[in-house]
């Protein structure tokens, strides 16, 4: 079994996804209404959801609930963490955790994001 995909609802859904595809690789395979939804999907296939909150929906996800990236060595957290700062989001200090590099940003919409390397 392996996971398929995953769908974070948002209230701009094309803010969003340009965040995952500016940042993180994602490239767009599809989008469907006006602003409703775009489907996703990185280099390894894994397939990234961005649907728009409905009015019943919940407006921000809790506190803890985050996506983390996993990337292959420490430079390329420090690269990553650099390419985002020049790029204007808003990310927090580099911190060692669990023996790796790590650091957050909230991609628009309020989804928490991490990113880190495990050696």
């Amino acid at each position: 079994m392996h996971l398929n995909h995953l769908d974070l609802c948002v209230p701009n859904v094309r803010e969003t996804s340009e965040f995952f595809e500016r940042f993180f690789g994602f490239r767009c395979q599809r989008e469907k209404g006006r602003d409703a939804l775009a489907i996703l999907q990185d280099e390894a296939g894994f397939t990234l959801v961005i649907s728009r909150l409905r009015a019943e929906d919940p407006t921000s996800y809790p506190a803890q609930f985050h996506v983390g990236f996993l990337l292959e060595s420490e430079a390329a957290v420090h690269e990553a963490h650099e390419r985002m700062k020049e790029g204007s989001a808003d990310v927090s200090p580099v911190r060692d955790v669990r023996g790796g590099p790590v650091f957050y940003t909230r991609a628009p919409g309020g989804v928490l994001v991490e990113v880190s390397h495990r050696g």
